[in-house]
C-alpha cells in the first residue's frame, strides 16, 4: 500500500539548462511512472518542436509554452514510489525570472538535488540557488553532477567540478564532506535509475539509491495547522478548492478553520468538508501532504495565493511589524534603511520596509559585530525591522520555524533570505 510510505518532497534545483527535468522525466521512465506509449508519444512531439533529446525533459513540463521554449517556467508536480518513500518531485526552474517560483518549490522541500551540468559547471546563479536552499531550511541536499555524456564520462572533469562546487558549499556553510556527489547523465540514463557501465570509476548511488538514503523527514504534527495557499481553483461539482502543503499539524475533516489574512484582513472562518490529494479523498491530512480542499463557507473571491489556512483554536498572527535575521545575497549596491523590496514569505508576496538596521552579525559566531550600521553588503548578516506594507501572516522562528522563513527580492534577483525572529501583532 502507497499510503504507508512516508511522503517526501525533493526539489530539482540548478541552472537553467542544466538537465533537470531531463532527469526527473528519466528517472519517471526509468521507475516505470511513465509508460513506454507515453514516452513515444513525447519523442515525437519533441521532434516536431525541433528539440529531440526533449522528451524526457517532457514529462514535467507539461505547458505549452514551455514544450515551444524548452525551458520549465512553473512548478511541476509528479509522484513516485521508491523502496522508501513516496515521492512528490518538484522540479523548480533555473531562469532567472522564474526564481520566485523555486523559492515556493525550495520552501516546500525535504531534501534538494543541485544539478549542475558537468561540461558547464558552476554558473553565477548556483551561489544563489545554494543560499536559498540553505535559508529555505533545506536539510538534506545531494549534488548531481549531470550531462557526463557530454565530457565523455570524464573522472578528471568530475573531479574539477566537484572541486569547484565544494568550495561554494563552504561559503554557505554546508559541509561538502558529507554532501552527496552523483556522476549521471538524464539523457542517456546513467546513474539515474540504472547504474551506469560507462564510470567505472564511480562509487556512489544512483539518484533514485540517494533519495532512499536521505533521512524520512520529521513531520511537524505538534504544531497547530498551517496550510499556505498555493493556488486556488474552481471544481465543477465541487466548488472553490484551495490547493497547497500542509507545512505542519494535521488537517482533518470538520475542522474549523481561520482563512488568514484573508480579502479583508480580518480572516474568513470556514470549516474544512472535503480533503483531496492525488485523486483520491482522505480524512485527515498530516503535515508534508499536498493536497486540495473544500473549505464550508470560502468561496473564490474570498481566498487567494498568500493566504493561509490555520486551525481557527490557533491562528496565526497578522504582524504590524517584524525582527528578522537576514543574509544579504545578491544586492547591487547597498541596503539602507527605508528601503522597500517584496518580501516571499511561504507562498505570499508583500512588500516590505526596512525601517531600522538594528546590528551587524557574525554569521558564524551569532555575535553582533556592530550595532546600527548604516548600511548593509553582499554577504553581511543582519539584525532589521520590518514593516510590511501590506497584510502579512507570519509566525517566529521559535513558535513555527516552517512559517517563519522569507526570501527577500527586487527587479527580478533575490537580495536577500533571512527568517522572523519577534513580532509585533496588528492591534
Amino acid at each position: 500500500m502507497a499510503k504507508d510510505k512516508p511522503n517526501m518532497n525533493v526539489v530539482f534545483v540548478g541552472h537553467v539548462d542544466a538537465g533537470k527535468s531531463t532527469t526527473v522525466g528519466r528517472m519517471m521512465f526509468d521507475g516505470g511512472a511513465v509508460s513506454e506509449q507515453e514516452m513515444k508519444k513525447l519523442r515525437e512531439e519533441a521532434e516536431k518542436h525541433g528539440k529531440a533529446g526533449f522528451e524526457f525533459a517532457y514529462v514535467m513540463d507539461n505547458i505549452k509554452e514551455e514544450r515551444e521554449r524548452g525551458v520549465t517556467i512553473d512548478l511541476s508536480y509528479k509522484k513516485l514510489l521508491t523502496d522508501k518513500f513516496e515521492i512528490t518531485i518538484i522540479d523548480a526552474p533555473g531562469h532567472r525570472d522564474f526564481v520566485k517560483n523555486m523559492i515556493t518549490g525550495a520552501s516546500q522541500a525535504d531534501a534538494a538535488f543541485l544539478v549542475i551540468s558537468a561540461p558547464g559547471g558552476v554558473q553565477p546563479q548556483t551561489t544563489e540557488h545554494l543560499w536559498l536552499l540553505r535559508t529555505m531550511g533545506v536539510k538534506n541536499l545531494a549534488i548531481s553532477i549531470n550531462k557526463m555524456d557530454a565530457v565523455e564520462y570524464s573522472e578528471q572533469k568530475y573531479k574539477e567540478v566537484k572541486e569547484d562546487v565544494s568550495k561554494l558549499l563552504k561559503q554557505v556553510g554546508i559541509n561538502p564532506d558529507v554532501t552527496p556527489f552523483i556522476a549521471c547523465s538524464g539523457l542517456m540514463g546513467d546513474n539515474i535509475v540504472n547504474k551506469s557501465d560507462k564510470m567505472p570509476w564511480y562509487k556512489g548511488p544512483t539518484i533514485r539509491e540517494q533519495i532512499d538514503l536521505f533521512p524520512a523527514p520529521e513531520l511537524p504534527t505538534n504544531l497547530p495547522m498551517r496550510m499556505p495557499i498555493q493556488d486556488v481553483y474552481e471544481i465543477t461539482g465541487i466548488g472553490t478548492v484551495p490547493v497547497g502543503k500542509i507545512e505542519t499539524g494535521i488537517m482533518k475533516v470538520g475542522q474549523k478553520v481561520k482563512i488568514l489574512p484573508g480579502r479583508t484582513g480580518e480572516g474568513i472562518d470556514g470549516e474544512v468538508k472535503t480533503i483531496e490529494a492525488h485523486h483520491e479523498t482522505h480524512p485527515e491530512a498530516p503535515a508534508g501532504m499536498n493536497v486540495g480542499v473544500n473549505i464550508r463557507g470560502v468561496g473564490k473571491k474570498d481566498v487567494a495565493r498568500g493566504d493561509v489556512i490555520c486551525e481557527a483554536s490557533s491562528p496565526i498572527p497578522i504582524v504590524e511589524e517584524f525582527i528578522g535575521q537576514i543574509a544579504v545575497i545578491n544586492h547591487p549596491t547597498v541596503l539602507a534603511k527605508g528601503y522597500t523590496p517584496v518580501f516571499h514569505i511561504h507562498t505570499a508576496q508583500v512588500p516590505c520596509q526596512f525601517v531600522e538596521l538594528i546590528a551587524q552579525i557574525d554569521p558564524r559566531t551569532g555575535e553582533v559585530i556592530k550595532e546600527n550600521p548604516d548600511f548593509l553588503k553582499n554577504g553581511d548578516v543582519a539584525k532589521v525591522r520590518i514593516k510590511p506594507q501590506g497584510k502579512l501572516a507570519l509566525e517566529t522562528q521559535k513558535d513555527n520555524p516552517f512559517m517563519a522563513r522569507f526570501a527577500v527580492r527586487d527587479a527580478g534577483a533575490t537580495v536577500a533570505a533571512g527568517m522572523c525572529l519577534e513580532i509585533t501583532k496588528k492591534r
